[in-house]
């Protein structure tokens, strides 16, 4: 559509639309922030008397989008503390020290602070919901693989993901070899796997042989599933969608119990 078109059918309704316009937000709340009403907002961008009416009605218009953003925000958030719960895991001397060993270089205090902050979370059943940044060669591996063990050693299971195939099988790599003479079960799950070998990772990923299951996209199909994931890593989460990372996080064993989520 034109915008000389647009213009004549706004020109023709905003007189009949105004009107009809209920404003959400209470007169108290629009004298503090000094906002316009909706109506009037809708008014100053369509016909200002001048410059200062256009940003009045445009900064009334943000201050709702971000407001509703900021509300859904918090009742998804909501939901997810009080309605649903993730398994609390248990760390002593003795799971601190055994998983430490298995790391061939000392954690550097920033490593430390890190692990100590995002464990707080995980031995709670609140769900975590935790970002870990830090540049590349940083360590954030070694803190996401701590936390791994810390849900095996409770007896859940935790899942990588990465987004590319190359990074995927980079973490395989890194977590099979500092895992290598452990107990722990690692899968991988990937388009460059075998219909063999895929079939192994997902009824060992499903049985819960698998304690540690790392991988690409192909974790969130339908057919992966898990005894009892209680803890989900997400590699370069910018470039996974939101849909992609609640489809992760729904893979829990049932539908009140969610898994901890740490984002790198």
């Amino acid at each position: 559509i034109k915008s000389q078109t647009i213009e004549k059918i706004i020109e023709a309704n905003l007189p009949r639309a105004l009107p009809l316009l209920t404003d959400h937000l209470p007169p108290a709340l629009l004298e503090r922030r000094n906002l316009p009403s909706l109506g009037r907002a809708y008014e100053m961008v369509h016909h200002p008397q001048n410059a200062d009416d256009a940003l009045r009605g445009l900064r009334r218009l943000a201050y709702d989008e971000l407001l509703l953003l900021q509300l859904g925000v918090h009742m998804k958030r909501a939901h997810l503390r009080e309605q649903l719960k993730a398994p609390a895991f248990v760390r002593n001397s003795e799971i601190d020290r055994r998983i430490r060993a298995r790391l061939p270089f000392r954690l550097t205090p920033s490593q430390d602070a890190a692990i100590d902050e995002i464990t707080a979370d995980l031995c709670r059943t609140t769900p975590t919901n935790r970002l870990l940044q830090g540049d590349v060669g940083s360590g954030k591996t070694a803190v996401a693989l701590y936390a791994m063990l810390l849900a095996v050693a409770a007896g859940h299971q935790a899942a990588l993901m990465a987004p590319t195939e190359l990074l995927a099988e980079q973490h395989h790599a890194t977590v099979r070899s500092l895992l290598h003479d452990s107990k722990v079960e690692i899968r991988y799950l990937g388009s460059s796997l075998d219909e063999a070998d895929r079939a192994r990772s997902l009824k060992d990923s499903e049985s819960g042989r698998a304690a540690i299951v790392i991988g690409t996209h192909a974790l969130l199909q339908e057919t992966v599933r898990f005894r009892s994931l209680g803890l989900a890593v997400i590699d370069e989460q910018h470039r996974f969608g939101v849909h992609q990372r609640a489809a992760l996080r729904q893979k829990a064993a049932d539908a009140r119990t969610t898994p901890h989520v740490i984002v790198m």
